[in-house]
């Protein structure tokens, strides 16, 4: 939970489309080799790709880093109705 006055911040640094660094994580809500939905200080995000694995994960500091190859990373709206949960989830809407 973030603290009342906490000044919300979030670095994301991606190398070559292979290597994402995300500082500001909370949370892993799910993941698979193709999409990753993540609960950030910024909101929830969600990146997909191919071939995608955690190389660190560091909760305390809040650090997330995926390998692979990286798609898209998309913040989702507070107003959306669901978080995302793959091409099912899209189709079923």
């Amino acid at each position: 939970m973030l603290e009342q006055g906490k000044v919300k911040r979030q670095e994301v640094k991606m190398l070559n489309r292979k290597v994402l660094e995300i500082t500001g994580v909370m949370n892993v809500e799910s993941f698979d080799s193709e999409e990753f939905l993540l609960e950030t200080e910024c909101g929830f995000l969600t990146i997909t790709g191919q071939n995608l694995h955690i190389k660190n994960l560091n909760l305390e500091q809040g650090l997330v880093a995926i390998e692979g190859l990286v798609n898209q990373l998309v913040y989702l709206d507070a107003n959306s109705q669901s978080k995302s949960k793959g091409l099912l989830g899209k189709l079923f809407k």
